[in-house]
Formats: C-alpha cells, structure tokens, sequence
C-alpha cells in the first residue's frame, strides 16, 4: 500500500486547549506524525492515535529552538515516509508562525498540504480579558506586529502604528517593551493606556495595565515575564480593572 503524504498545519490557538477549533482536533485524531511547538497545551496531545509520532520542535521565544530549516526538512521526511503529518502551531499558522514558509517549501515536492486555522493571541487573549480591539469613536482598526524581526530589530510599521489612534498589539515583544515605550514617549503618549498579557487563557495568567510612563515599573513589580502580549491604545481602557489604575495615580 502506497503512502499518500500530506501535511495539516493547525492552528492549537492561545493556550487554553479548549480553544482549539473542532476541525483541528480531527486533524490530530488522524495524524501519522505531528510536530508541535513549544507554545502548543500538551494536553492537545492526548487526542492523536497510540502510534502516532509525537515531535517537539521548540520554537518559545527567547529560548533555544529546532531551526525553521530542519523543521521543513522533517515536515517532508516523515510526510513522504509515513504519511498525514500535522503541524501543531500556537495561535495561528499564518500569525507570526512561519505556516507561509512551511507551506511554501514543502509545495515544492508536490506534498499536498491544508490549513487549519487557529485563534491568534493577538484577537483571542484580548477577547477573554473583555478587551475589544475595535470600538466606535475610540479606534476604528487594530494592527498586529512582531516585536522581534529575524534581524532583532523593532519593525518600523512600529513607528506607523504609534502616529495612528489604531489599538496595536505587539506579539513577541515583551523583550523590547522599553524601546517599544521610547517610541511612544517621543510622541508625548504619556497617558496612553497599555496592558501586558502573559500566558494568557491559562490558568497562570498575568494581566497587567498601566500607562506607557509607568508600565516599565509595574512590570517589574508584578515580575512580568514571557511569553506575554502588549496591547496599546485607548480601547485599554475599557478593561474592567483599568479605573483602579486611574485611582493609584491620582493617589499618588
């Protein structure tokens, strides 16, 4: 019996496993082999057949990780030599998680491949804090940027989005959270509202809010670490925690 290959990238969402769509299970369930991330709940897992091949390729921010390299080339290999292969991404395949890439390289030995789309943490963390990154009369759009290139460096679509009214979130950024706030200072958005989300939908979570004056001290009072998204904009406000922020200042 000849092997048909194919590679599934899914997106397993924010954190939270319930979070994962209904079809990103059924693709697990059916999975020869699956590679999963650093970021993906281990309890998504559970769901694959006892002889499925379980891979962990890292890929956590800030911490060592299987090259993006080596995983195209294993996503070929076990495809070609066992079969269905999924590809479990935090958030979503096409977010910041390189599926493009992927998809891109393994087409060129005419693998089939199919997209399982994930909730991004960018529109799901906020989500569950109640945030709305859209609302009438405070922002009329959102932007979702790296805070990292494969360079190192800030993106300049930054210093764009900090001249706009738009809510930005910023995803692997936290590392920069300082040069990130240099910006907006330089524009006189002492006031603005921010807020620091760190594994979010899990029960470990860590919300943090402030204005970009005081957010670099908050985080090192509330012990802020990665992996962690920053919102910024107006529509922070509306978190139902943020008038506990305004009062601490105004006590100050």
């Amino acid at each position: 019996m000849s092997i048909k290959a194919k590679v599934t990238l899914v997106g397993a969402g924010p954190g939270d496993p319930e979070l994962i769509s209904l079809k990103g299970i059924k693709a697990i369930q059916k999975a020869d082999v699956i590679l999963y991330d650093a970021l993906v709940n281990d309890e998504l897992l559970d769901y694959a057949q006892t002889a499925c091949i379980k891979i962990y390729v890292g890929k956590r921010a800030e911490q060592l990780s299987t090259s993006q390299d080596e995983i195209n080339r294993l996503l070929v290999d076990y495809a070609l030599n066992y079969g269905h292969v999924v590809r479990l991404k935090g958030g979503d395949p096409f977010v910041f998680g390189r599926g493009g890439e992927e998809i891109d390289y393994i087409q060129q030995f005419g693998i089939e491949t199919a997209v399982v789309p994930g909730i991004s943490s960018a529109i799901g963390l906020t989500g569950l804090q109640q945030l709305p990154l859209t609302y009438r009369g405070i922002s009329d759009s959102f932007w979702v940027i790296t805070g990292s290139k494969s360079d190192g460096s800030l993106s300049s679509d930054l210093y764009l989005a900090a001249e706009s009214k738009a809510t930005v979130v910023i995803l692997m950024g936290y590392g920069k959270l300082a040069e990130i706030v240099a910006i907006y200072r330089e524009r006189n958005l002492h006031s603005l509202p921010i807020a620091l989300i760190q594994n979010g939908s899990l029960p470990n979570e860590k919300v943090v809010l402030g204005t970009i004056d005081n957010i670099l001290d908050e985080s090192v009072e509330k012990r802020v670490g990665v992996p962690a998204i920053i919102v910024i904009g107006d529509v922070v406000a509306k978190h139902r925690s943020f008038h506990e922020i305004k009062e601490k200042a105004l006590a100050l």
